[in-house]
């Protein structure tokens, strides 16, 4: 009976949103239900936001039943933003109304923002204020946030130009806010020895798109100290650890006891969970983060000792960090407390070795040198974190295919966070924008980044003038560049001098030589590069050297290339050109004997590279749709795209059928 009454309530209510006036027997049929049933009905999720609201203002009965701060508007947020409820207490007041009018214009406020990136940022990186209206955005920042992740996963291969702006907002925003929470955390006293809590900082800067946060790491870490227990008290049923609660401990003083703790967390992580150093792949940053650490079960010395020291931690034993060359180690106090102790009255544990408690010869060994007893030493929260960022500093210098340097640039973020005097730090920053091309948007003055930091390194160190001087002289070149900078330039294909240009931009190709698959995004009539470039890469040997048709492409291991259309001459003899019609019915010139570089890739597939969509709003399944700013560029490339798409995947289907 009381399913009929929902079912005959939930027709009429539609009925009652859609007119202006409502029959009075309609709305009586309704008013009549219980309130838990007319509850029920508005909370279904048939209703919108909009019905809601024209519900509401048909009698007063509705209207309290959709009170701003009811259970009706609390629902309506929740399946519009499920991710958002989180960050709200069951406890508190919350205006469920106003709430969603705060979310639903943030929301319009962040699509407006990274709809004008592209056609701002196009031509260059983001530059360093380039932000700034992000900065100035009313309303809390969740909301700014959740909108941008909500745009990161729609669906299907479409508004790929939306995404990648997006994406680097939420990078920006995220980074900013952890860079904040990091420099707090330093401020700390040098006794706040929370090593876990600094590495998941330099982890989340590292990874700022990931859902990486200390509480759920603090929880992997917690279900491996209940195993660890379970262990323990096969070992000794009273072990005082196992009355330690969870989030409080104390440490134990009995060396036996501490000794079991300690095989107990060996068999655990190296034995049962399989945890091990990285001995395969040690120079991948993933080793670094702790989040990796724990779902791969592997790192190196320095992120596998602080799980190891955090675990030991809890359960009473003091172990301590000992910043040892090339090799991070823990020590384990065997002397009596307050006695004055030496570095022989410890034993130090390599997390990295599953656990191995090696003597002071030992360590030594394990190095393959002598080192003075102040390696040997404790070192606090700071130069913890000091040296795991310098790890990520080695491996992003180490970058090979990664052009945007992102590593490079996080690790330089940080370190510079903590130690902001680092003069040759601060040099390679301003080198790397420099290289990089971030300059701040319609500025042409010295508040610039690089002269800003430009200006401190002088102040730090005179002796760098040199250096200095070249950098500042080539930031004002690059100035009075932009201030000469004419507008877009446009290539018509149907122009004479690209006659010879064969393909077009979205076309997914395949490199003959290298076998690399590649997306088209940009083409030249003859090479532009400069002259050191063209020798470095032998230009002069191809057929018709730089004079001819070069195509700048975005290739699938994530790398950028300028390849030329035709490769070496082949062996055949003969007459020098021949004439090849392409798909615009132009024609192009070709020698005899040479064969092209790139070839339409029958298999298309989609270009895993992070630049996509900086130029491309939409992958088809067989090309990509050039985005505004593109298509400016090259405004007749895509009819000719089409038409390549219908003669070489028409052609297959005929084949295979």
């Amino acid at each position: 009976m009381a399913a009929a009454a929902v079912d005959t309530a939930m027709e009429v209510v539609p009925a009652l949103a859609e007119e202006a006036a409502p029959e009075a027997a309609g709305l009586s049929c309704l008013v009549n239900l219980p309130g838990e049933v007319l509850e029920y009905i508005l909370c279904s999720g048939s209703l919108t936001a909009a019905d809601i609201g024209r519900v509401s203002s048909t009698c007063r009965r509705l209207r309290e039943l959709c009170q701003s701060s009811g259970k009706v508007w609390k629902e309506q947020f929740r399946v519009r933003w499920p991710s958002l409820m989180k960050h709200y207490s069951p406890t508190d007041y919350v205006n469920w109304l106003e709430e969603y009018k705060v979310r639903q214009k943030a929301g319009l406020e962040a699509r407006k923002i990274v709809a004008s990136f592209s056609k701002r940022f196009f031509s260059e990186h983001v530059p360093c204020n380039g932000f700034s209206d992000i900065e100035n955005l009313e309303g809390p920042e969740i909301f700014f946030e959740d909108e941008l992740v909500c745009i990161l996963n729609m669906e299907g291969r479409k508004a790929l130009t939306w995404k990648y702006y997006a994406k680097k907002i939420l990078y920006y925003l995220r980074q900013q806010k952890i860079l904040n929470n990091l420099k707090a955390f330093l401020q700390q006293p040098d006794d706040y020895e929370s090593y876990l809590e600094g590495a998941v900082y330099i982890d989340q800067y590292c990874n700022p798109l990931s859902d990486i946060s200390l509480r759920d790491i603090q929880a992997q870490i917690d279900s491996i100290v209940e195993l660890v227990c379970k262990t323990l008290r096969g070992i000794n049923s009273r072990h005082p650890s196992l009355a330690f609660k969870a989030g409080e401990s104390s440490m134990i003083m009995e060396i036996e006891l501490q000794s079991q703790v300690l095989d107990a967390m060996n068999y655990v992580l190296y034995d049962q969970l399989k945890f091990k150093g990285n001995r395969m792949d040690y120079y991948n940053a993933l080793n670094l983060y702790m989040h990796q650490v724990l779902i791969r079960r592997t790192g190196i010395p320095i992120s596998m000792s602080l799980l190891y020291l955090t675990i030991a931690r809890q359960l009473g034993v003091p172990l301590e960090p000992v910043n040892f060359p090339s090799h991070f180690l823990l020590r384990w106090c065997q002397g009596a407390e307050g006695a004055t102790l030496d570095i022989f009255d410890y034993i130090y544990i390599d997390a990295f070795g599953k656990g191995k408690q090696l003597t002071v010869k030992e360590c030594e060994y394990l190095i393959g040198q002598h080192v003075t007893a102040a390696l040997y030493g404790v070192v606090n929260v700071k130069k913890v974190l000091q040296r795991m960022v310098g790890n990520l500093l080695s491996l992003g210098k180490r970058e090979g295919i990664d052009q945007s340097y992102q590593l490079l640039r996080d690790s330089l973020d940080l370190y510079l966070a903590m130690y902001p005097d680092q003069v040759q730090l601060l040099l390679l920053q301003a080198r790397l924008y420099f290289h990089l091309g971030i300059w701040p948007e319609k500025s042409f003055c010295l508040v610039l980044k690089v002269l800003d930091i430009l200006q401190h390194i002088q102040t730090l160190d005179p002796g760098q003038h040199g250096a200095v001087g070249y950098l500042v002289q080539h930031t004002l070149e690059h100035i009075e560049r932009k201030k000469e900078e004419v507008g877009v330039e446009v290539k018509l294909r149907s122009h004479e001098k690209h006659r010879d240009v064969c393909y077009a931009i979205g076309l997914i190709m395949k490199h003959k030589r290298y076998g690399y698959n590649c997306v088209i995004y940009g083409w030249d009539p003859t090479c532009m590069m400069g002259h050191e470039w063209i020798r470095n890469m032998n230009v002069h040997s191809l057929p018709h050297g730089h004079h001819q048709p070069f195509y700048n492409v975005l290739v699938e291991d994530g790398s950028c290339r300028y390849a030329a259309q035709v490769a070496k001459r082949g062996t055949r003899k003969g007459g020098s050109v021949v004439f090849l019609r392409d798909d615009r019915g132009a024609t192009a010139h070709i020698p005899v004997g040479s064969r092209k570089n790139l070839e339409y890739n029958v298999e298309p597939q989609e270009i895993s590279h992070p630049d996509v969509g900086r130029y491309f709003s939409e992958f088809t399944g067989t090309h990509y749709i050039p985005n505004t700013e593109l298509e400016i560029r090259y405004p007749e490339d895509l009819e000719s795209v089409y038409e390549t798409v219908q003669n070489i995947y028409s052609a297959k289907k005929e084949n295979v059928e």
